[in-house]
């Protein structure tokens, strides 16, 4: 996608040194635009950690790198399977949530051990790396791909006035490689010309929503407005909104879905005012292991980030304190919406409904354990 004049994805390998990873340090965004060099998986497992990168895909890949990046580290080479083996299970700690970061580690692990050298591990390992990348970017394309037609659908009915479409925090590209999974579809109406008109949810504690969102749909010029958490159920209910998309950090095999904070009111208010609910989902964030929502690990971050919250002022980005000092903080950072409460699933594969039944018809062959109903 475009940040100005010029072109990013949001990880690549640095062009000149192998053994750094660049990614777009989201941290000091809208204010900023930095790219930080990871050298390390320690600096890979703090990115993630701190949300220098955020957003499943994205989170999946760079623990993927780490990975890669451990294999110039090693202790002994007669001690590297023990070795990667330790930094896998570091890496997957980073994050609760978000099944992408322990599938794309452990697929990793399974391509490096394969290799008899630590020379042939590191080509191995780059080779999946850079296939897992482009994978991911694809994946992403499809979605808009099949979201497309339902966008253009409400356009028809609306004889072409603007598709207003209610998102919540930021399933962009910024929160995947290239092109997004919620905005994939958005970015190919506009792309199109189709009048879209996006509703951006301010999605309190960190504002990925006006940080981020709102930052990405500026650069590719994409019409938007900002709201603020409180007002979605307002918008909903006076027809304010034609459609909701969202993307998923961990979707279940019986529908439901785990996404940031907050998900879960919008997709209630919603169905309660008959407003279609869509999740974009690439397989990549399905947990075929896990039948429902209620196994999901829900993360729980710091209590300072409701307590502060980042702005811009005097020239620099600083925290402001917004609460009374050492108020008792509940702060988890996601939510699971119910699949009886989504209208279906935009995947790379089509659209299904949010049900086990429907989601196994699309991959068919993704399932490697499933248990008898």
């Amino acid at each position: 996608m475009l940040v100005g004049d010029k072109s990013y994805q949001t990880l690549w390998l640095h062009p000149e040194d192998e053994q750094v990873i660049s990614v777009i340090d989201q941290r000091f965004l809208p204010f900023e635009f930095r790219v930080e060099d990871l050298h390390t998986p320690a600096e890979v497992f703090m990115a993630i950690r701190e949300m220098h990168v955020r957003g499943a895909p994205l989170i999946g890949v760079t623990a993927a790198a780490g990975m890669y990046l451990a294999l110039f580290q090693p202790p002994d080479e007669k001690e590297i399977t023990a070795w990667l083996e330790e930094q896998a299970l570091y890496l997957k700690s980073a994050r609760p949530t978000a099944v992408n970061l322990s599938m794309a580690v452990d697929r990793q692990l399974r391509k490096i051990l394969l290799a008899p050298t630590v020379e042939e591990m590191r080509a191995a390992s780059k080779e999946d790396l850079q296939a897992f990348i482009a994978e991911e970017i694809d994946n992403c394309r499809k979605i808009g791909e099949y979201g497309l037609p339902l966008i253009e659908e409400i356009s028809r009915h609306k004889k072409g006035n603007p598709v207003n479409i209610l998102t919540h925090c930021n399933a962009g590209w910024l929160a995947c490689i290239d092109f997004g999974t919620a905005t994939a579809p958005i970015y190919m109406a506009h792309d199109a010309g189709i009048p879209v008109h996006v509703w951006v949810s301010e999605t309190r504690p960190r504002n990925q929503g006006f940080r981020l969102t709102a930052w990405e749909l500026k650069q590719h010029g994409v019409p938007y407005t900002l709201v603020t958490d409180n007002a979605c159920g307002h918008i909903l209910q006076k027809g304010m909104a034609d459609m909701v998309i969202t993307g998923t950090d961990r979707t279940t095999l019986n529908g439901d879905v785990a996404n940031k904070i907050g998900t879960y009111l919008k997709a209630i208010a919603a169905k309660a005012n008959g407003v279609p609910f869509y999740v974009a989902v690439p397989s990549t964030s399905i947990d075929w292991t896990m039948d429902d929502g209620a196994a999901i690990p829900i993360e729980e971050r710091s209590e300072n980030e409701v307590r502060f919250a980042d702005g811009f002022a005097n020239g620099k980005a600083q925290a402001v304190r917004l609460a009374p000092l050492h108020s008792p903080v509940f702060n988890p950072a996601f939510d699971v919406t119910p699949g009886r409460l989504l209208t279906g699933f935009i995947t790379e594969h089509g659209i299904c409904k949010a049900e086990r039944d429907d989601l196994l018809r699309l991959f068919p062959g993704k399932v490697p354990y499933i248990k008898e109903k």
